[in-house]
């Protein structure tokens, strides 16, 4: 199984790659007020997505705060103490895994 999810990271990674060799044509992206930025297609596309990935980050940098404080307050202070067993049980056989898995 290992090996197919090697196999789709290293499609995805040359897929990737040759997107990026064939888009390197120059492109002009128009600003307002008469600004414009001059670059290969391949850092336009990268800029774009660096700035979505961030601003989905601090979208929801808030919502993440607010669960951590939520989990904060609800978690116990100490761990719950175990019952006492009788030394006379046996104890449970660890779970068996199959094939090594």
């Amino acid at each position: 199984m290992r090996f197919f999810v090697w196999l789709l990271r290293a499609f995805i990674f040359f897929s990737l790659f040759a997107f990026s060799l064939h888009n390197q044509h120059p492109a002009t992206l128009n600003w307002a007020f008469g600004y414009a930025w001059n670059a290969p297609m391949v850092f336009m596309v990268l800029a774009a997505f660096a700035a979505g990935t961030a601003f989905g980050v601090l979208a929801m940098a808030p919502s993440w705060w607010k669960q951590r404080r939520l989990a904060r307050q609800l978690a116990p202070e100490t761990p719950p103490a175990k019952p006492a067993s009788p030394s006379t049980d046996t104890p449970e056989p660890p779970p068996v895994i199959p094939d090594g898995v």
